[in-house]
């Protein structure tokens, strides 16, 4: 068995999370986690602000890092491994994670594994349950990410789609902004739809009629501005209404397009993680369409659809398991990094 520390801090949740694994079986469990998130601190600015980000990640993170192990009464010496998160992500953020990793790590002898964000997300829903079997499509829909991902195994990803300009967390956000709700944006509209009528406004479905794989929300986005302006916004009813219009527009969008590459690639499993994924709408329409097409949808659980550290540990503990380079001598945060390239280091 071996013991891996995993830390978030890549935009706007400190997490820490202690994960214990089976190296034979690549079965394991949480011993113990911590999440602390900053959505009320930003809010007020109607976004996440970089430089307040990283000053309460520097604040809270020895504490949590502290509190998790006493959850699960180990020190370091029992430690084999701190898992990262190296990028993307905000880059102050992610210095803070990754200089109290490599601090501790140097302090302690224990390695240090820089891990992919959507990485973490994209193993997730293996935390809890298994993983389908492989090649299976991967649709990650996380902040200003909207991915379609080919999943050939543990460090061969080929990102076979993607937005080409907002995603669709920032499509939420921008409507949400337009409805006047608060920040962030998808929980909120996703409440006031429950009672609203999702074709009660005729919006877009951008790019669903393309021969590809590709996003884009602006369009959408556009749309739902000129439809609050004709429409009347004081009333409770319209509201709920262009809200439930705006779900089901985009998760109408990410359902298509992640069936049609099932098809596209051939394979009977798609797995959907990232914040996104914890939206009811986007849950059903995938559990039931794809039912109708053959396909399996494989969902995280909700607690680790959005950023956590536990996700992150666990993408560390697959690639000691896998044997995959811990990283460049020199490794250091990156703000953008491709999924893609995590293959083709596997590759190198």
């Amino acid at each position: 068995m071996i013991r891996i520390l995993g830390i978030e801090t890549s935009c706007d949740e400190t997490a820490v999370a202690l994960y214990e694994g089976d190296m034979a079986s690549g079965q394991g469990r949480i011993l113990g986690e911590c999440i602390r998130s900053q959505i009320d601190i930003h809010a007020r600015f109607g976004g996440v602000v970089p430089e307040i980000a990283s000053r309460e990640h520097l604040i809270v993170l020895p504490a949590m890092v502290a509190d998790v192990m006493a959850q699960a009464n180990v020190d370091w010496s029992t430690l084999n491994a701190i898992a990262v998160t190296a990028g993307p992500g905000l880059m102050g953020g992610l210095l803070v994670g990754v200089s109290f990793a490599q601090a501790a790590g140097l302090a302690n002898g224990i390695e240090v594994l820089p891990v992919h964000h959507m990485e973490g997300h994209l193993l997730a829903p293996g935390i809890d349950s298994e993983l389908p079997e492989f090649p299976f499509v991967t649709l990650l829909v996380s902040g200003g990410h909207t991915l379609l991902v080919r999943v050939d195994g543990i460090g061969e990803y080929q990102v076979i789609g993607q937005t080409i300009d907002d995603a669709a967390g920032e499509c939420f956000d921008k409507s949400a902004r337009i409805l006047g709700l608060p920040y962030p944006g998808g929980p909120e509209i996703s409440q006031l739809a429950r009672d609203g009528r999702p074709d009660a406004f005729s919006l877009p479905r951008p790019l669903l009629n393309r021969n590809n794989l590709d996003f884009s929300f602006s369009g959408l986005k556009t749309a739902v501005l000129y439809a609050s302006q004709d429409a009347d916004m004081h009333d409770a009813q319209t509201r709920r209404d262009l809200a439930a219009s705006v779900e089901t527009a985009i998760c109408d969008v990410l359902v298509k397009k992640s069936l049609a590459a099932c098809a596209r690639e051939s394979v009977s499993a798609l797995v959907i993680a990232g914040g996104v994924a914890a939206n009811r709408t986007l849950r059903s329409m995938l559990e039931v369409q794809g039912k109708k097409q053959g396909i399996r949808a494989v969902l995280p659980g909700q607690k680790y659809c959005t950023d956590n550290a536990a996700m992150i540990a666990y993408a560390g503990f697959q690639r000691m398991r896998h044997g995959l380079p811990a990283g460049e001598d020199g490794w250091d945060v990156r703000s953008r990094w491709s999924l893609s390239e995590l293959s083709q280091s596997k590759a190198a």
